[in-house]
């Protein structure tokens, strides 16, 4: 299994801490499970992830590689691999009723097989709400150059 750095994106933080740009906008829950999502990815707690993974989960790597949850979530129980914390730039959200999406740019930088990794990526998050929570649904990265 090749890692390919997991992909997430910056949300708001508890009331302690400001919101990173273009996080104020959204909806409560939705920033809420972005802010979870973000932090479960730092930490890689897989069972967090599950929860707020859509089942029908699809990430494609910026190498075009394709991913489905099972998959993304294996990622994060390979020994030694750490996402680095990062922030979002270009920050964007749209949000069409049970339908958001959040996207921006990010300096990625990780460890995985004892490697510093380093990548400047675009990313899109498709999130949808079913039964009252917000999923992430789709992920694609783009490689910048």
């Amino acid at each position: 299994m090749a890692v390919i750095a997991p992909t997430l994106v910056a949300g708001i933080a508890g009331a302690a801490e400001p919101a990173p740009a273009g996080t104020a906008d959204l909806p409560p829950d939705l920033a809420t499970a972005i802010k979870q999502h973000e932090q479960a990815t730092f930490r890689n707690d897989i069972v967090a992830l599950g929860k707020l993974v859509a089942d029908d989960y699809l990430l494609v790597n910026s190498d075009s590689t394709l991913q489905n949850k099972q998959s993304y979530l294996a990622d994060f129980a390979v020994p030694g691999f750490k996402l680095d914390p990062y922030v979002m730039e270009e920050p964007v959200q749209k949000i069409w009723g049970d339908t958001a999406l959040s996207a921006g740019r990010l300096h990625l930088t990780w460890t995985q097989d004892g490697k510093r990794q380093d990548r400047r990526v675009r990313i899109v998050h498709v999130w949808t709400k079913e039964d009252g929570h917000w999923r992430l649904k789709y992920t694609q990265l783009t490689r910048m150059t």
